[in-house]
């Protein structure tokens, strides 16, 4: 007889500046049964979801739409990552052009969305690093700057290096991804989780838009009189009209 039971074990993919710690408790206290395995992997392994080597995974977007759902989750700021005496660390935030002067290392696993080339600041250093932890000790040996998320600036914090805010660069999104052939029970259970529904909460098979309420327009004052208002007797009576027929005692 064949086991329907759910698997033992739901893989999560993770990518680097992703917090799990909230999301990890809530799943343990609702499935306690079914251990939450985390799963770390860079940026551009989301094909791993198609593999049926993970269920979901928290992701940066986007995805492509044609093989995954995806459920945007937060935005990120976008900061430039200088050693601490850089100029650009005595301004609270900074912008695109502040960077004109500077060189920018864009390592291979770069997340941040740029539409082109020209939108980048600064010149674009020949080398790319492999990956940002490459790039942050680049940047450490003022060998040039680097724009992330700020999740990933923190990740990779060290005591000789800031970063401060680029209030007109692209921003990155993270959102729970899973492949449109593999929507599970458990899948649905986790969107319950990262959205902060409750246990209780109403779940749906697929998720879809909520769509949005509009409010009863409450009738303008006196657009109702004089019309009869069907199903109701009673109460005052207006104006003349034939008086109730008294009963014989």
């Amino acid at each position: 007889m064949p086991d329907d039971r759910p698997p033992a074990t739901f893989r999560l993919l993770v990518v680097p500046g992703v917090t799990m710690d909230k999301w990890s408790r809530v799943w343990a206290e609702r499935q306690p049964e079914v251990a939450l395995e985390v799963v770390p992997v860079e940026a551009a392994h989301a094909a791993a979801l198609l593999t049926g080597e993970a269920e979901a995974g928290l992701l940066r977007l986007p995805v492509d739409q044609d093989d995954f759902h995806a459920i945007p989750l937060y935005t990120e700021a976008t900061v430039v990552v200088v050693p601490r005496e850089h100029m650009v660390a005595a301004a609270d935030e900074v912008t695109l052009a502040d960077l004109a002067d500077e060189t920018l290392l864009l390592p291979e696993d770069d997340v941040i969305g740029w539409p082109d080339a020209a939108a980048m600041p600064g010149t674009v250093a020949a080398h790319r690093p492999a990956t940002t932890a490459e790039a942050v000790e680049l940047v450490a040996a003022e060998v040039g700057v680097l724009v992330v998320p700020q999740s990933l600036a923190r990740l990779h914090h060290r005591r000789d290096l800031t970063y401060r805010v680029l209030t007109d660069a692209p921003a990155s999104g993270v959102g729970l991804v899973w492949s449109r052939d593999r929507y599970t029970e458990l899948v649905e259970e986790m969107i319950g989780v990262v959205r902060g529904r409750t246990a209780n909460s109403t779940r749906g098979r697929a998720p879809t838009p909520a769509e949005p309420r509009t409010a009863a327009r409450k009738p303008a004052e006196g657009a109702n009189r004089g019309k009869a208002t069907p199903g109701r007797t009673g109460g005052v009576r207006r104006g003349g009209g034939t008086p109730p027929k008294r009963r014989g005692r």
